[in-house]
């Protein structure tokens, strides 16, 4: 597959992939242009095999999944660095060669990092999760907070207090966030949040709500922020 320039891409969410792997990338890339998520008009596919080739392409990008792999003259961890130091929050998916190499990514601030070799149902399942994010300039009121879900934080600046979220708290106050208010149902979050994973059930949402609301709640016993409702949870605020 031909690498696609900034300028022939169509409005919509762009996945970049970088990696200097080729063979790699085209592999990816025709799978992935034959899914519905990534295959349609509104998206596009961006390759870089290197990163010099990734920043400048990085400077003219906005919407971006990236699906980094392994480069040649720069090391995964230092060039999420050199982009979150820049402000760019965009979803950051790794392949890394090793677990500890994944561990480095991770802490230099990407979203999500699999190790080699990665089926690709994984992998599609990772990329549909890092593509429901919102935009990552995107900031979103809930209760007293603003809510950067890029960066998996809650600041409530009256009382100067800032909450870290993990990867899946965010994900669920973002989906509920899009509902504007409605009941999600059980179900329908486990699947948005965590995609097809056998041997999931809503008792894993339950876990992470509870947790949750020990985070957010003035009073967790006595939800007044992600309160539960017959079949599910919604935001009132």
């Amino acid at each position: 597959m031909g690498t696609m320039t900034a300028a022939t891409m169509t409005a919509g969410r762009i996945l970049f992939l970088i990696d200097s792997d080729a063979a790699l990338r085209q592999t990816l890339a025709e799978h992935l242009h034959g899914h519905p998520d990534w295959g349609n008009r509104e998206c596009g596919i961006v390759e870089a095999g290197n990163g010099g080739a990734a920043l400048a392409l990085l400077a003219e990008l906005d919407d971006v999944v990236m699906l980094l792999g392994g480069l040649p003259d720069i090391a995964a961890p230092e060039l999420i660095g050199l982009l979150r130091d820049a402000g760019r929050r965009c979803p950051v998916i790794v392949l890394a060669d090793s677990p500890d190499a994944a561990r480095a990514a991770l802490k230099a601030g990407a979203d999500d990092a699999l190790v080699k070799p990665v089926r690709l149902g994984v992998l599609l399942t990772r990329l549909q999760q890092a593509a429901r994010q919102p935009p990552a300039e995107s900031e979103l009121p809930i209760g007293p907070y603003c809510f950067r879900p890029n960066d998996k934080l809650l600041v409530d600046a009256a009382a100067d207090r800032r909450v870290r979220l993990t990867d899946k708290e965010a994900a669920i106050l973002s989906y509920l966030h899009k509902a504007d208010g409605k009941v999600v149902g059980r179900e329908v979050l486990l699947d948005e949040v965590w995609g097809y994973q056998a041997g999931l059930d809503t008792h894993t949402l339950e876990t992470h709500v509870y947790r949750l609301r020990q985070k957010i709640e003035a009073d967790p016993a006595n939800a007044r922020i992600l309160v539960t409702e017959p079949g599910g949870y919604r935001l009132l605020a």
